[in-house]
């Protein structure tokens, strides 16, 4: 019997967010395609409608608390009451410790972190009051520490702490969050890295592959695939877990 809630993805015009929401979709959810610019989520939502689902796109700046709050009750005007929340809106500022600016910090750590409290904070409600909930939140692999990545590591280790303590504050809501954290996963993101290193995507891929148990590189399928279940109504006893998705054992 497939799922028929509403759920949010951030950050769904492509990559992982775009997966998540096809995913979520066939799965039988409506789902609200959010990301920062709404034209670049038609994409996605075409997609989805294309296979017989239901979505939207919505543009939404998720570190700014009026445009969350405008979006989330759009998506509840349009769709229902959003009860799947999948916070997978991010950005990379790259750069070593002594090179980072302020801006490289507050920016990542504003779209991270700031979005995902500020979407989860309005989101919420609607799964309190429906006494039913699942929240999603993408770590990484990064959160125990990346080379030049000190503030996306940073996002990504608090996204954990986060997903625990919305665990322990909304349970009893019937509401669980958990957080997924995937290892080298092949979307722009990854692309964005090889080309700051100065390597070429291709032998990126290549090196990475050789370095994980399972000798490939992540799509982003593989992720959205573990947070459907994690927005299954079967998963209602998983609550205040990190799940690394990365090809091999991780801490």
């Amino acid at each position: 019997m497939p799922n028929t809630h509403v759920a949010i993805v951030t950050g769904a015009a492509r990559g992982i967010g775009a997966a998540t929401a096809r995913r979520l979709a066939a799965d039988g959810n409506a789902v609200a395609v959010l990301d920062l610019d709404e034209a670049a989520c038609q994409g996605t939502v075409d997609d989805i409608t294309a296979a017989g689902g239901k979505a939207i796109g919505v543009g939404v700046d998720v570190s700014k608390g009026d445009q969350v709050e405008a979006a989330v009750a759009r998506v509840a005007d349009e769709l229902g009451a959003p009860v799947i929340l999948v916070n997978n809106a991010g950005i990379i500022r790259d750069n070593l410790i002594f090179k980072m600016t302020e801006d490289d910090w507050d920016a990542v750590l504003g779209v991270h972190l700031r979005g995902a409290f500020l979407m989860t904070k309005a989101a919420q409600g609607y799964m309190t009051q429906e006494k039913y909930g699942r929240i999603i939140n993408l770590s990484s692999s990064s959160a125990q520490g990346n080379r030049g990545q000190a503030n996306y590591s940073a996002a990504k280790a608090g996204m954990q702490g986060f997903t625990k303590t919305l665990a322990i504050e909304l349970g009893k809501f019937g509401v669980t969050a958990n957080a997924v954290a995937p290892g080298f996963i092949q979307t722009d993101m990854t692309a964005a890295t090889a080309e700051r290193i100065g390597v070429s995507f291709e032998d990126f891929i290549k090196h990475s592959a050789a370095q994980i148990p399972v000798a490939r590189v992540g799509q982003p399928e593989d992720i959205a695939a573990t947070i459907a279940f994690l927005a299954s109504e079967e998963a209602g006893f998983v609550s205040g877990q990190v799940i690394y998705v990365a090809g091999g054992p991780l801490d």
